[in-house]
């Protein structure tokens, strides 16, 4: 910044870029990550044939660092190379490095770029997102790693987060509810979890009109995992539900599951009956003591 404009393209080509090709392959971490903060920095200067020539192959290398701050000091500067070579060269290069590493089949790998979804998301739009990198966020949902699946649904709040309930009714929360129908019970579970974070992400509306149905549907699952899990479902959206769907929708499958055959059922189901008393208890407005005369 403090060079002649002239000169910085010049300067940073001839004398500086030689050393910064030097650091992407630094032995320490440190020095790799510092490099990852700043050279995203690099684009506006050099200009968008500088950075798709020269720039680009250092991302990309930096994109597959093992360690994660340098992977995720390239993803949280993807806007300045955005801007400079735009968002069609930015999908035909940087992009499928970022879904490789997200089907990397180290799922530890998987996971790093979960946990930066939400980011990356943020740096492209929504538009973008939808395009290229919604179905991956689906498929993390049915990974065969639990650790991957958990991720996966926080990274979905997340991300309604940044795009707004009614990107979720349209986008994600349908695909969410088709889950419940899986023939994999894991993958049910997996609409529970979600729903457990969504519905507090998506307010009161698309919770009781769109989730709430479909927990209610599955307390009917043949596995009494998933049932259990209904039960805990219902006491964790409890809090965004109006008392009076909890009185006519939520009590009398609380009251079912309560009567299960099946000792964990009746536990949960158990717990989430005085869990929504609780809840009920908070809601109700406190009549005024009349002052004797």
């Amino acid at each position: 910044q403090n060079l002649d404009q002239f000169q910085q393209e010049p300067i940073i080509m001839n004398s500086i870029l030689p050393y910064v090709k030097e650091l992407v392959a630094d032995p320490n971490q440190h020095v790799k990550s510092a490099l990852a903060s700043v050279i995203m920095g690099l684009s506006p200067i050099l200009g968008k044939l500088n950075t798709i020539e020269h720039l680009l192959p250092l991302f990309l290398s930096q994109l597959k660092d093992e360690c994660p701050e340098v992977r995720l000091n390239i993803i949280s500067n993807l806007d300045c190379v955005n801007e400079v070579i735009g968002i069609q060269q930015l999908s035909q290069s940087l992009l499928p490095a970022i879904v490789d590493l997200a089907e990397d089949s180290k799922w530890r790998v998987r996971l790093a770029i979960i946990e930066y979804m939400p980011l990356l998301a943020g740096q492209l739009g929504v538009e973008f997102f939808d395009e290229k990198l919604n179905a991956l966020c689906m498929t993390w949902l049915v990974d065969h790693v639990y650790a991957i699946r958990e991720a996966a649904t926080l990274n979905l709040k997340k991300l309604v987060e940044n795009f707004g309930a009614e990107w979720a009714q349209n986008t994600v929360i349908p695909k969410v509810l088709a889950m419940s129908r899986d023939t994999n019970y894991l993958h049910r579970m997996t609409c529970l979890f979600s729903i457990n974070l969504l519905a507090p992400a998506c307010g009161p509306d698309i919770t009781i009109r769109m989730m709430l149905p479909t927990v209610i549907a599955m307390a009917n699952d043949s596995v009494p995992n998933v049932r259990f899990n209904v039960a805990k479902t219902l006491q964790k959206i409890g809090p965004v539900l109006d008392p009076n769907c909890i009185q006519t929708q939520v009590k009398p499958v609380l009251d079912r599951l309560n009567v299960d055959t099946d000792v964990d059922v009746k536990y949960f189901a158990s717990e989430a009956i005085t869990g929504i008393a609780g809840i009920e208890d908070q809601t109700e407005p406190v009549t005024p003591k009349q002052e004797v005369v």
